[in-house]
């Protein structure tokens, strides 16, 4: 497969974390809680799927471009950064309404993810 088709199905992933992040975030920041949510099931598998996506395209891209063990700093920053993407959503339902930091660190990840990505600083 072209570089190019790792990266739109990448950012596809991206998006769809994104947003169902925010649907989570924004549900909990108004007072609703997991049990609650009618549309819990349709956020879960849209972050799920992106996680993978993201996950999938992201090593698709790192083998197309022959990066080999050990990998550069900036894989490592953007692994961990997924790995948080992967918790906020449990995070988000249990800080509630007291999340509202939540908010603004899922917009620093992401431009951390990035600035990793297209700087590749170390």
């Amino acid at each position: 497969m072209p570089n190019e088709v790792y990266k739109v199905v990448h950012l596809v992933g991206i998006f769809m974390i994104m947003i169902s992040l925010g649907g989570v975030t924004a549900y909990a920041l108004n007072g609703g809680d997991k049990a609650g949510n009618a549309f819990r099931k349709g956020l879960g598998i849209t972050h799920g799927i992106g996680l993978v996506l993201v996950l999938v395209a992201g090593f698709g891209l790192l083998a197309r471009l022959q990066m080999s063990w050990p990998w550069p700093g900036w894989v490592y920053g953007k692994v961990i950064i997924w790995l948080i993407f992967g918790a906020l959503s449990a995070v988000a339902y249990r800080l509630g309404t007291k999340g509202k930091g939540l908010w603004y660190l899922m917009i620093l990840l992401g431009a951390l993810a990035a600035y990793l990505a297209v700087v590749k600083p170390f």
